[in-house]
């Protein structure tokens, strides 16, 4: 009975092999422009370690570590995990399922006014010992599809889990590389408010120096300690941003926030070219979209499951064991039983629950359609925003760099005007504090184009190269 049992169920298991659902072509609307409306690009390929393209070794160790110790990134394989995990429960009633069991029972049975002879004031008894262990199997046939869409249906969720996942540690490299940045860009920031202030105090203590002989009004005097309290207190608050900032990169490296990073000595040169390639490829790049696809033809799955659930389910069930009232007797196959039955259950009425599951499941395809199509285009739009940012920041850093040379010779032509007597001191001042905001702004802008660049790398899915 067991061979044929294993002939009949064999072709059926051979066709119940499942797969993740194929990635398929998507219109949302307006198709794609054959450029980028920002700027004109070059093609390029992927590439995964983009951050070197910045040349800073000590950054590249960092995003190593923060890759292998980030605790976002360890939520996100775990729930990897777990999309992996359902897929395999999903699919788990393809598969015959087969139970051990093992029953012992002990019966005492008595006879009561059973006319025995010879027996008085007695009541007659019976004890009795079973032993029956069994196999016990069940399996449901899927002759529409029912299981196979459900499993299908998990094994794209795995796959829109890895995309998310790949998405994510894309995600905290952008931030370990920008908030790097930032600190190096803060801790010289740091630097140019510690040498104004010094500035300011050399200042001061000459003016007061010249007040005490009579050389300098009691007005410059004030005016030059405002200054100098000014930037002091400017320096405790660039030096307190400073640390924030070191320490929410030590956050994300999965190290004790002590602010004692070592950082490099200066921001990096931006690299050269803007590699990237045509709107439509962007598609297959973008982990967000990636994964709203594999989400979508997921919901389009459990369309078919729903549907499947209204039509009947057949299914196998069956045992077979031995029985006797002897321990020894259990292998014995002069006692064995054996029981197979075929099910039939066709739904008739379920209150509208069956029903109500296909008008959810499309429900919720038309949510995944709308979300697919929505992140289509925030990615066509990241693009084109990154794009023309660089142009823009590209354009104010030139003219920061004419301002920062020119304000820089404007303060050291102001100080030794003064110096002179040619100038009073609120020009002079003017000047330093035009400078000083010139220098500052310069910083700014040299990290926003770094930041600019990685957007640009996160909006495309990753690096290129050429």
């Amino acid at each position: 009975m067991e061979r044929k049992l294993l002939l009949f169920t064999l072709p059926l298991f051979l066709i119940s092999c499942v797969s993740a659902p194929k990635t398929k072509k998507i219109s949302v609307g307006e198709p794609a422009p054959d450029k980028w409306s920002a700027g004109e690009t070059v093609a390029g390929q992927i590439d995964s370690t983009w951050w070197m393209h910045f040349g800073d070794a000590r950054l590249d160790s960092l995003v190593d570590e923060a890759l292998l110790k980030n605790f976002n990134l360890q939520a996100a394989a775990a729930s990897l995990d777990a999309a992996v995990a359902q897929a395999k429960i999903a699919g788990a009633s393809r598969f015959p399922q087969l139970n051990a069991g093992m029953t012992a029972s002990r019966v005492k049975q008595n006879f009561i006014g059973l006319p025995i002879p010879f027996v008085t004031e007695k009541v007659l008894t019976s004890t009795n010992t079973i032993y029956s262990p069994s196999l016990n199997f069940s399996w449901e046939l899927d002759l529409w599809g029912r299981i196979r869409s459900g499993q299908s249906a998990a094994l794209a969720d795995v796959e829109a889990s890895q995309a998310e996942l790949a998405g994510a540690k894309l995600s905290v490299t952008a931030q370990v590389v920008k908030t790097w940045f930032a600190a190096i860009e803060s801790r010289r920031q740091v630097e140019l408010v510690r040498a104004t202030a010094e500035s300011y105090r050399l200042s001061s203590e000459q003016i007061q120096d010249r007040y005490e002989r009579g050389l300098r009004r009691a007005l410059e005097v004030r005016l030059a300690l405002s200054n100098l309290a000014a930037s002091e207190a400017m320096l405790s608050q660039i030096q307190a941003q400073h640390e924030a900032i070191v320490r929410q990169l030590e956050i994300l490296l999965a190290r004790y926030p002590s602010a004692a990073l070592q950082l490099s000595a200066d921001l990096p040169d931006l690299p050269a070219d803007v590699p990237a390639g045509l709107p439509a490829e962007l598609i297959s790049r973008r982990t967000d979209v990636v994964a709203a696809e594999r989400r979508l033809v997921a919901s389009d799955a459990r369309i078919r499951q729903a549907k499947a659930a209204l039509y009947p389910r057949i299914s196998l069930t069956g045992s077979a064991g031995t029985s006797s009232n002897e321990f020894g007797d259990i292998l014995d196959g002069d006692f064995s039983v054996w029981s197979i039955v075929g099910n039939l259950l066709q739904p008739l009425f379920q209150g509208g629950r069956l029903r109500a599951g296909v008008d959810l499941a499309k429900s919720q395809a038309d949510m995944a359609l709308a979300q697919y199509g929505q992140t289509v285009l925030s990615a066509y739009r990241d693009v084109e925003s990154s794009l023309a940012n660089e142009r823009f920041l590209r354009q104010r850093q030139e003219a920061l760099e004419t301002a920062t040379e020119q304000a820089v010779a404007a303060r050291q032509l102001a100080e030794d005007q003064y110096a002179n007597g040619i100038i009073d001191l609120i020009t002079m001042l003017d000047a330093r504090r035009s400078a000083f905001a010139s220098e500052s702004q310069l910083l700014t802008v040299r990290r926003e184009r770094l930041d600019a660049r990685i957007d640009l790398y996160l909006a495309l899915g990753g690096g290129f190269s050429r």
